[in-house]
């Protein structure tokens, strides 16, 4: 294990022994079996098109490109199986939980209604080992979603699956597509997730708890106390603005459940236009991606587009998708996801194969990721993804908190099961203003909306640098109990998690 380097904890005005941090995420909270009446099944409206398939999570073996581990995952492959439907479908998708524990799934991104949630002890009891769940809900916005257990650490597993939501008004200026689901991975090699968690929080054995610290600079990132927000824009990658960037010391980084020894190859034709659909589904881990000797056409930012920008490589945070565009030469080229801060483990690799051409090597630089890398939260959203103007009715705060010795995470002074809900009602305008108190990057998800950033960007996951501030506005027109949460599933389960709730 690597030692672990001491570090600044800002806590908001709270001194360090105020903020009492248990670990209790989500899994450990306590909920009394039947808490939660069943969902109200849903009618199909007269030529509503529904998608239905069947999801079992199970141990299982799994085929890393000559890596063969043992973990969870949705049937066999990896990532999940794709679900695919279109703006407006109703989705019944069951899980059928055959795992030793409890489990659910949460759909990432997508505005349903909350009792699909996914979220054990908000929006339903959690589904036991040997029973299954239907979860119906209608997906209304187009875009590039995922979905995964919400339970634990196993999405540090294998429970995962790229979910698409195809907008039936999109022109299709495109001639190929493919989906990249990036991810890190530890279980099976020796460890378990929770293994690793246990060594974080001095529950278990200190001497390989995979953690990753000490090695990565601080810098001297700028604070802009003006606008209470950092102005990244772009980024060279010996420059990195994410601080301390993650706490496990992966041996592998995977696209597409594959390690970079025996990449996928996705295969195209010379000078078409390939939609590239990137999912970050890592638990731990922020990536720095480029198409070796292509620019990436930046299209869409967590399902709603933006205006378009051009880019040699950007950087996708846990829980943030991006859409790109490429027009692809002639040969052989390697798409490269670099682990930001990471000091062990080597990097994620797939290949877009169009002509002739040496494959590339596991360890190939490209060298679009010595450049200029797009932090996500800088592009500009298109006209028609923009929030409606109108007054905020209501201002709430939201801040990260904690530390790494001892290991433990908060928002707003209290983990997740002390915490007190932010508390919204219904046909508000809602800011909540976003501050990360800590030196360590978090990704910020909120579920059952998407939120604007000042700049109109919508998103429903958002990369957060040490000591960065944004203002998100969301309109409150889904009521229910929500989650909001880093999305580091670390931070997560020993308590960076919170409510927003709406009044009744």
């Amino acid at each position: 294990m690597k030692s672990i380097s001491r570090r600044t904890v800002f806590t908001g005005g709270l001194g360090a022994a105020a903020l009492t941090l248990a670990a209790c995420g989500n899994r450990t909270t306590a909920t009394e079996a039947g808490t939660f009446a069943p969902p109200p099944a849903l009618t199909p409206k007269a030529g509503q098109n529904v998608v239905t398939q069947t999801l079992t999570a199970a141990p299982t073996t799994v085929d890393l490109g000559g890596k063969t581990v043992s973990t969870w995952a949705y049937g066999e492959s990896l990532p999940g199986p794709l679900i695919r439907a279109t703006a407006g479908d109703l989705l019944r998708i069951t899980l059928e939980n055959r795992l030793p524990e409890t489990s659910t799934i949460h759909w990432h991104g997508i505005r349903l209604h909350n009792a699909a949630d996914g979220v054990p002890g908000m929006t339903q009891d959690p589904v036991e080992p040997d029973t299954s769940y239907t979860y119906e809900f209608v997906a209304p916005d187009p875009g590039t979603y995922f979905l995964h257990s919400h339970v634990g650490l196993q999405l540090d597993r294998g429970l995962y699956a790229p979910l698409i939501i195809d907008d039936p008004d999109e022109p299709g200026d495109y001639d190929a597509e493919w989906i990249v689901t990036l991810d890190d991975w530890i279980d099976g090699t020796g460890q378990t997730p929770d293994e690793v968690l246990a060594a974080l929080t001095g529950a278990g054995p200190s001497d390989g708890g995979g953690m990753d610290h000490g090695d990565m600079p601080m810098g001297d990132e700028p604070v802009d106390g003006e606008s209470g927000s950092m102005d990244h824009g772009v980024m060279p990658m010996g420059n990195e603005p994410w601080g301390d960037a993650g706490d496990v010391a992966y041996p592998h980084f995977l696209v597409n459940g594959r390690v970079p020894e025996a990449p996928e190859i996705c295969e195209a034709k010379p000078g078409q236009r390939v939609r590239i659909r990137l999912i970050n589904a890592s638990a731990d881990t922020i990536f720095a991606l480029a198409l070796g000797d292509h620019d990436l056409l930046v299209t869409h930012s967590d399902g709603f587009a933006v205006e378009p920008v051009a880019a040699k490589a950007l950087y996708l945070g846990m829980g943030e998708r991006y859409d790109v565009a490429v027009t692809v030469k002639d040969g052989m080229f390697p798409l490269v996801a670099r682990p930001v801060g990471k000091t062990s483990g080597g990097q994620g690799l797939a290949v877009l194969r169009t002509g002739a051409g040496k494959a590339p090597a596991a360890d190939v630089q490209v060298r679009e990721l010595d450049g200029e890398v797009l932090i996500g939260s800088t592009l500009e959203p298109a006209e028609t993804a923009r929030l409606e103007d109108r007054p905020v009715d209501s201002e709430l705060e939201l801040a990260f908190q904690g530390s790494m010795q001892p290991y433990q995470w908060a928002i707003n002074g209290a983990p997740y099961g002390q915490h007190t809900p932010l508390s919204i009602r219904e046909g508000q305008r809602v800011r909540i203003i976003a501050t990360n108190q800590t030196m360590m990057s978090h990704p910020l998800h909120i579920h059952g909306h998407t939120f604007a950033l000042p700049s109109g960007l919508r998103k429903d996951t958002v990369m957060m640098a040490p000591m960065e501030s944004f203002a998100l506005d969301f309109d409150a027109d889904n009521p229910g109990r929500w989650a909001a949460h880093c999305h580091n599933a670390y931070h997560q389960e020993v308590g960076m998690m919170t409510g927003i709730d709406y009044a009744t």
